[in-house]
């Protein structure tokens, strides 16, 4: 039996369309093109399959029996096309980069310099998540962390950022010059830190830098150390914070240091699967974050 030939495949678009839109003129519309091409291509159409696929009248267009049959091929067909395309595009795309840390280090550090990082890598499709709790890496539903500890996990990639010191901060308004004078001054307790140890709480900064008549009872207590920090740059006392955090705040000269004295802190690693270590973007990333790290001075 002689294979018949299928009718042209800009005549069967049309059709769909059409069928679909129930209008010569919607179909015109939707594809681009005049009412006259259409019906052009639905001649075409109906010549080469030998029978009407439409019934035109002045307030309609109805599909006829041969065109119900055929409508259910075209809907079919042009539909697994499209998914086909989509997957296409999808795949062609670079693979999103989800990075997880923590919502202080997105909030004071990474939020200001996205705009660089998306000059410097524009196709990176990144994804930030923020959170307290460590996420899995293996499960892949996150391709990276930047995690804050004080050693790094060998069962990852690690590669260390920034050594981090604790500084006192507070605004210039404050016009502290003696340590005498944080007696008088209103503290900033950040709770619940668990790195580094021992905690840089005003208790380790007495006993290492005084004065011996601070009172470590009075203050105000924040369990976030962006509310301490943004209290601080009110004016309305002094806090311990992490020098990476604070360091925009202090080279605007929003935030003063007004005494050289810093307790040790701990580490920033940007830390991914070791299977995922030279992933394109992810490779990208750790130099850009390498790179932005080593112009900061460490105190």
């Amino acid at each position: 039996m002689k294979k018949v030939r299928l009718p042209p495949l800009g005549s069967l678009r049309a059709f769909d369309v059409v069928a679909q839109q129930n209008s010569f003129k919607r179909a015109a519309e939707e594809i681009g093109v005049t009412a006259t091409a259409i019906s052009h291509q639905i001649r075409v159409l109906e010549e080469a399959l030998g029978t009407a696929v439409f019934e035109r009248s002045a307030r309609e267009v109805r599909l006829t029996a041969a065109g119900e049959i055929l409508r259910q091929a075209t809907r079919q067909a042009f539909a697994g096309l499209q998914a086909a395309v989509e997957d296409i595009h999808h795949a062609a795309r670079p693979a999103a980069l989800t990075l997880t840390t923590t919502s202080n280090f997105l909030t004071h550090w990474l939020v200001p310099r996205l705009a660089d990082l998306k000059s410097a890598a524009p196709d990176m499709d990144l994804r930030l998540h923020t959170g307290i709790e460590l996420v899995d890496l293996s499960r892949n539903t996150v391709d990276v962390a930047i995690r804050y500890s004080e050693s790094a996990d060998e069962t990852l990639n690690s590669t260390l950022l920034y050594q981090d010191t604790f500084v006192l901060v507070a605004s210039p308004s404050l016009r502290l010059t003696t340590a005498e004078e944080l007696a008088g001054a209103t503290l900033f307790h950040v709770e619940n830190r668990h790195i580094p140890q021992p905690s840089p709480d005003w208790e380790n900064w007495r006993q290492h830098f005084g004065p011996a008549t601070l009172k470590l009872d009075s203050g105000l207590r924040f369990t976030d150390e962006t509310h301490a920090i943004q209290a601080a740059i009110a004016g309305q006392g002094v806090a311990i914070v992490s020098s990476l955090l604070a360091h925009d705040f202090i080279e605007k000269g929003i935030l003063s240091t007004p005494f050289l004295h810093h307790l040790p802190g701990a580490n920033y690693y940007l830390v991914t699967t070791k299977e995922k270590a030279e992933r394109a973007d992810i490779v990208i990333l750790r130099r850009w974050l390498l790179d932005k790290m080593s112009t900061i001075p460490r105190m």
